[in-house]
């Protein structure tokens, strides 16, 4: 069940009214709505649901194991077993077959053949970013940050709440738990910013991502020597405005969602194009993956506080996790190997004292030009996280030397779709304000025709089908 389709609509409606209704039975409203979170993630496939039912109740039984001792070495065992085993269960259907090729060519290379039969293991939606929550649990149990003992319930509700189910935001325990705990308040509701994110999110979705994915992006990626070598550059920079508006609109839906049911999302897209440097970049690009990595991984191996040197084993290895994350595939080690690498090529700039480089760094140009290689390093690596192999990734990359030639693929819609996608991040925030504002002035009944307007243009002017989501494969 897609964000952007009828089948969405005709679930979310009813669930919206019902929840609303039953908001005076706190109890009620939770049950209601983790059950209609059960049936949305069913919907996709009923095989994977007792997956996650027993990913949340390994999750609660650890936390609540954990907030049962004060014993600091009991706490770390019992923190260790719920982790290892919930991101062993994330290795069996994720990394399986990865883990085993290595294993394979490894023996092969010193002479010993192996041919294992795995079995067919299909990949649950969302695997990740639940088996995520999890962690966030039992590591806010751990860390003492939850302010009671976590409710079953609640817990159950925290990690299989729909709007973020299946591609995030990713939400701290910490944070949305206790949102839990109260009535819902229909006059604390900012309904105009909700339906605002839903149009927005729309906008990116259908008409800018889905676009350049069938008109131009697709094509380059599947058969990049067969194209020009201008087709293959705007095909590349048509991944970067693709990508950004495929997950930062689902983003912006399901926190409006999440608004409209009476629940807050933390913001997880800021204008990641307009970086100055690779550290920028991850401060706004899925803000709230690289700030669970960052919580989560790189402070608890050391973070910032053992040396230079450290820190930069640090970054590799929480840069390395985060490319295998989104991926079992070398091509993605490589894509987070290479952001792992700018992040300390970046440190190592920004605290050198020679003088050529501070001359540099202290030009009245640098800003400009920091903000250019920045977007152009993150869109050569946006070449290995979108191609199928490695090998494939430089093939692409050779073909930017094929001939630039222009043919009937060159389209206005593909260069307004990458300009919206990529250039307008760098529109002022008071745009944005200037027209939420605006809008949350008209009467209800006037947002709810205007809004109803919007998703007709949307599903008029949008290309046929709905592409699936990027980062459902996640």
């Amino acid at each position: 069940m897609l964000f952007p389709t009828a089948e969405y609509v005709l679930f979310f409606l009813p669930v919206l009214l019902v929840a609303w209704l039953s908001r005076r039975w706190l109890a009620t409203h939770k049950v209601f709505l983790l059950l209609a979170s059960y049936f949305f993630y069913g919907f996709w496939d009923w095989r994977f649901l007792p997956l996650l039912i027993v990913i949340s109740v390994i999750a609660w039984v650890s936390t609540r194991a954990l907030q049962a001792t004060d014993d600091v070495r009991s706490r770390k065992v019992r923190l260790g077993i719920g982790v290892t085993v919930s991101l062993l269960i994330l290795a069996f259907f994720k990394y399986l077959g990865f883990a085993t090729g290595i294993v394979v060519n490894a023996l092969a290379a010193i002479g010993i053949h192996w041919s294992p039969i795995l079995p067919e293991i299909a990949l649950p939606v969302g695997v990740s970013f639940f088996v995520f929550h999890g962690i966030s649990l039992m590591m806010d149990g751990y860390r003492a940050k939850l302010d009671r003992k976590a409710p079953f319930l609640d817990s159950l509700l925290y990690i299989a709440f729909f709007p973020q189910l299946v591609a995030g935001p990713i939400l701290r325990a910490a944070s949305f738990l206790p949102q839990l705990r109260v009535q819902r308040d229909p006059g604390s509701i900012d309904v105009s910013r909700g339906m605002i994110l839903i149009v927005i999110g729309l906008v990116k979705k259908v008409l800018i991502a889905n676009h350049l994915a069938t008109a131009i992006v697709d094509h380059v990626f599947e058969t990049p020597v067969a194209r020009s070598g201008l087709e293959v550059l705007l095909g590349i920079y048509g991944y970067a405005a693709q990508i950004y508006c495929d997950f930062s609109g689902y983003t912006d839906i399901a926190i409006g969602c999440a608004l409209l049911l009476g629940y807050q999302f933390p913001k997880n897209f800021d204008s990641p194009y307009i970086a100055a440097s690779p550290q920028e970049f991850w401060h706004r690009w899925h803000i709230s993956l690289s700030s669970w990595l960052r919580d989560y991984l790189y402070i608890p191996l050391g973070g910032s506080r053992k040396g230079p040197v450290r820190i930069h084993v640090n970054l590799m290895i929480t840069m390395l996790l985060g490319g295998l994350w989104h991926g079992a595939a070398w091509n993605f080690v490589f894509w987070g190997a290479l952001h792992g690498g700018a992040l300390v090529v970046h440190r190592l700039w920004s605290d050198s004292s020679l003088p050529f480089i501070r001359k540099i760094r202290a030009g009245r140009a640098w800003p400009f030009l920091a903000r250019v290689i920045c977007f152009h390093f993150v869109c050569f690596g946006w070449v290995f996280f979108r191609a199928p192999t490695w090998q494939h990734s430089w093939q692409i990359l050779k073909s930017l030397s094929n001939a630039w030639t222009v043919g009937p693929w060159f389209t206005g819609g593909i260069l307004i779709a990458i300009v919206a996608g990529v250039l307008a991040q760098g529109l002022p925030v008071r745009v944005r304000e200037y027209v939420e504002a605006g809008f949350s002035r008209r009467p209800l009944v006037m947002q709810g025709f205007l809004l109803a307007l919007a998703v007709l243009l949307i599903d008029a002017l949008g290309p046929s089908g709905i592409a699936p989501f990027i980062y459902f494969q996640f």
